[in-house]
């Protein structure tokens, strides 16, 4: 299943409906266009908590998963620790998979839209 989120972001990213990298995400969160924020798991303490708190505050969903690495390699960039879906239909649909990916194996919400 890991396997299956991290080429759905390659698709999204080809798609143009994922933005990649920690000043551009800033810059399409705070103009509101973010839908969910994606920071990888071995993304920095400051990293996760900047994020955690720019989403919290906007009411924005954002997830830990991945490692920064290979969400880089599939999204077709150098190593990437934040990401953000700006598309309804990619975020429904990966909101989706990262829930069934937690029943198989834990994780958890770390900030819950009142949208979705």
């Amino acid at each position: 299943m890991t396997n299956k989120i991290y080429s759905f972001l390659g698709l999204a990213s080809k798609a143009g409906k994922l933005v990649s990298g920690d000043e551009t995400c800033e810059r399409t969160i705070k103009a509101g266009k973010a839908l969910m924020v994606i920071v990888s798991m071995d993304a920095s303490d400051n990293t996760k908590k900047k994020f955690y708190d720019m989403c919290k505050h906007r009411d924005i969903e954002l997830r830990f998963f991945g490692e920064k690495e290979l969400i880089g390699r599939y999204t077709g960039k150098e190593i990437r620790s934040v990401v953000c879906i700006i598309d309804n239909g990619f975020a429904g649909q990966l909101g989706k998979m990262l829930n069934d990916l937690k029943c198989e194996s834990g994780g958890e919400f770390i900030v819950k839209s009142k949208n979705t």
